[in-house]
């Protein structure tokens, strides 16, 4: 797949908001003290909230001060409201496409003492997400697009996903990827995921996800591989931060905020993604925005679910 490459992640003059091509995700999140008993009860504290990787970053980049965000995802006709008015109280703008046969996607979440998580995923509408969904309109005005790797994980929504990649670099819009579900990418190909990132500007993945995609064991060395192809990557570490890389070397590292109490790591790394991509809306380099990304990641990890705090 030959795409052209944008230019090293200059902000287009025509504007600094944020496209987020992604999904929108019920979160069922089940807080547990004490280890899953197999075959009875464990209790837990539970709670629905709204939730899904590409939603969580928007939230989170207008929590860090973009102030144009915009995301296209599938929803159920069943809650679609319910998500429209979440994201819209967070300040995006909602271009939620709605499905009249399939539910939203949901995802029970369960996170233990550690406020380690553990996903069960039915991703329903999530991978509906068509091509006739999006529109060139939806890039007016900005300057990044973002792309969830849940998309590229079904051929309906990959369509879609690659559409938006392709207009996007048509127009010299920067565009991001996160690699979304080391799961998923196993299950996928790393080879095959490449293919379909190839163009982005910026390379999002955790440490597991770097890993696969490389086959190197250590993260700092799989960031500085992938900058070979992507001309920026950034590795989140969790607890360890990040690693910075480009031009096939590590550019800088940047250590994570500390958590007094985490109580839950769900939407950890969606939070990094949007506080870093609004920072570099803003004019910030990568080590700035890596630290900026860290930052909304220890917020995300004090609360319950995936998004900003009320």
């Amino acid at each position: 797949m030959n795409l052209p490459r944008a230019d090293s992640g200059a902000v287009p003059a025509r504007g600094r908001g944020l496209l987020v091509v992604g999904d929108v995700v019920t979160d069922v999140v089940a807080l547990h003290g004490s280890p899953l008993v197999h075959g009875t009860d464990t209790a837990a504290r539970i709670r629905s909230v709204p939730g899904g990787a590409g939603a969580n970053v928007a939230c989170w980049a207008v929590r860090s001060g973009c102030r144009e965000v915009a995301l296209l995802a599938r929803a159920g006709a069943e809650s679609a409201d319910w998500h429209r008015e979440a994201l819209e109280r967070a300040g995006v703008r909602a271009l939620l496409a709605v499905d009249d046969e399939v539910a939203t996607a949901t995802v029970i979440a369960l996170v233990d003492a550690s406020a380690e998580r553990t996903f069960l995923t039915d991703s329903g509408a999530v991978l509906r997400l068509a091509a006739e969904d999006f529109a060139p309109s939806m890039l007016d005005g900005m300057g990044w697009l973002h792309l969830s790797g849940y998309l590229l994980f079904a051929a309906t929504s990959r369509a879609a996903a690659l559409l938006a990649l392709r207009t996007a670099l048509e127009r010299g819009v920067p565009v991001s990827v996160d690699p979304a579900s080391a799961g998923f990418l196993a299950e996928l190909g790393p080879k095959r995921f490449l293919e379909y990132a190839e163009g982005a500007e910026l390379l999002l993945p955790n440490a597991d996800e770097a890993r696969l995609l490389t086959g190197l064991p250590e993260p700092a060395e799989a960031a500085a591989e992938l900058s070979r192809t992507f001309p920026r990557v950034v590795v989140t570490l969790g607890g360890g931060g990040a690693v910075v890389a480009a031009g096939g070397r590590v550019t800088g590292r940047v250590g994570a905020r500390p958590v007094p109490v985490p109580v839950d790591s769900t939407g950890a790394g969606d939070a990094f993604t949007g506080g870093f991509l609004a920072a570099v809306l803003a004019g910030a380099d990568d080590r700035t925005a890596a630290a900026e990304g860290c930052r909304a990641g220890a917020e995300a990890v004090a609360t319950v679910g995936g998004r900003p705090p009320p």
